[in-house]
């Protein structure tokens, strides 16, 4: 194993250098050093300079706080283009003055690893790419089974990258000096490793297919709110009365306002299981609820009273206003359900999944990727019609496919299959 100066001279130079498939380099910090961190306009004028001279797409990362604040903001900025180095933006310091750093990355492509994660919070900066390429993604559609960004760096860079800091708390000011280098080496060979994988899918025909996924994730509207979040808190399963769920739902609601108020993560407000652990124990009095694991808690007595008034407030709730057992939906049931309502769905369901595993093995995708499994679902639940004494066509079949959300690629490969699987019945 070499040491983090020999890494850094092994990059140096010619950047296809690579060191032996047999023995990874293990990087410890940036080949150019810890940049340092953009907290003011000046420097982030010099900044937006470096990468406006620079050539080529820019590799983009964020560090968020999750677990530690309730907003999933980014509180570190991480980029890097060829001729421009590496540069650290601090936005939480810099609100309000990200106008430069807007028209520099607004109008070029971004490689960002696993972009769906990322580009939330940078789109409430109102940084957006004009064109992008994920990494993650491209290494799921070359065939890829760990697609990890250290997992695909090691195998086709030859480079191991020091871990330890992505669950961080990133709100942290100062940020520390071994941390300022996990993050910049998240960006460090994001280039290099877009242009092998853009290669391996260029060889194995599969470019057009990453480019209309990669399109889809860039104009990916945000996601519907959930209509009942509370239903997610972890052990709701064992509470069984509609009063039970009940008091689960005002202690979430509550426990939500409070983290939303203190920017806090709502686990660190309160634990899903101290949520069931209330529930459960039914406490009638301050003191029996501080008698409860959590809430005895220095910190958590002096909102004890607080939760209690909750608790009570489902009790007090009409029959009218008490929540269903299960959470009403628009999609099908579940599918252990189907061969009991709609034998005819399973078998269609059934024999769509056989058809759909077997293209996805011979073109070496995971089959999520090759058609989303809610769509899947979705159409075999509730077929496209039809017209009027017409059997079902690959052109009704695609228009169903197109108009739930599947690329073109995808209903290229699959639509023949589908519409085959769409006819079968369950055995009598």
């Amino acid at each position: 194993m070499e040491s983090s100066a020999q890494a850094d001279g092994a990059r140096t130079g010619d950047s296809t250098t690579e060191p032996a498939a047999d023995s990874p380099v293990l990087l410890r910090e940036p080949a150019e050093g810890t940049p340092p961190v953009v907290t003011d306009a000046a420097a982030l004028a010099e900044a937006c300079a470096r990468l406006a001279a620079g050539t080529g797409a820019v590799a983009v990362d964020t560090e968020r706080a999750s677990g530690y604040r309730y907003w999933p903001k980014a509180y570190l900025v991480q980029l890097r283009r060829e001729g421009s180095g590496t540069v650290l933006v601090d936005p939480i310091a810099l609100e309000g003055e990200l106008g430069p750093l807007r028209e520099v990355l607004n109008d070029t492509e971004w490689v960002l690893h696993a972009a769906s994660q990322d580009l939330p919070c940078l789109a409430e900066l109102d940084l957006h790419p004009k064109s992008l390429f994920d990494t993650e993604l491209a290494g799921r559609l070359a065939g890829y089974e760990r697609v990890a960004l250290g997992t695909l760096v090691e195998l086709l860079l030859g480079y191991t990258l020091e871990k330890g800091h992505s669950a961080a708390d990133w709100s942290k000011r100062p940020l520390p000096v071994d941390w300022l280098n996990y993050a910049a080496l998240d960006v460090e060979l994001l280039n290099e490793l877009r242009e092998r994988l853009e290669v391996e899918l260029e060889a194995q025909g599969k470019l057009e297919w990453a480019r209309q996924e990669f399109e889809a994730v860039r104009t990916a509207p945000p996601p519907a709110p959930r209509a009942e979040p509370w239903r997610r808190t972890s052990g709701v399963h064992k509470i069984r009365s509609p009063r039970g769920l009940a008091a689960v739902r005002e202690l979430w609601q509550a426990r939500d306002e409070l983290a939303r108020k203190r920017d806090r993560a709502p686990s660190r407000v309160l634990p899903d299981s101290a949520i069931i652990n209330a529930v459960t124990a039914d406490p009638k009095t301050v003191e029996q609820l501080q008698a409860l694991p959590v809430f005895s808690g220095r910190v958590q007595r002096k909102y004890t009273a607080s939760w209690l008034r909750h608790l009570q407030a489902a009790k007090a709730l009409p029959a009218s206003e008490l929540p269903t057992a299960a959470q009403s939906t628009d999609g099908p049931p579940p599918v252990n359900r189907w061969a009991d309502k709609d034998p005819d769905a399973a078998a269609r369901l059934s024999a769509a999944r056989a058809a759909l595993s077997a293209i996805a093995e011979e073109r070496r995708l995971p089959v999520e990727n090759l058609m989303l499994p809610d769509l899947v679902r979705r159409t075999c639940w509730r077929p496209p019609v039809a017209p009027s004494g017409e059997a079902l066509s690959e052109d009704v079949v695609a228009d169903a496919l197109r108009a739930g959300g599947a690329r073109p690629w995808q209903v290229e490969l699959t639509v023949a299959a589908l519409t085959k699987a769409l006819q079968a019945v369950a055995a009598s």
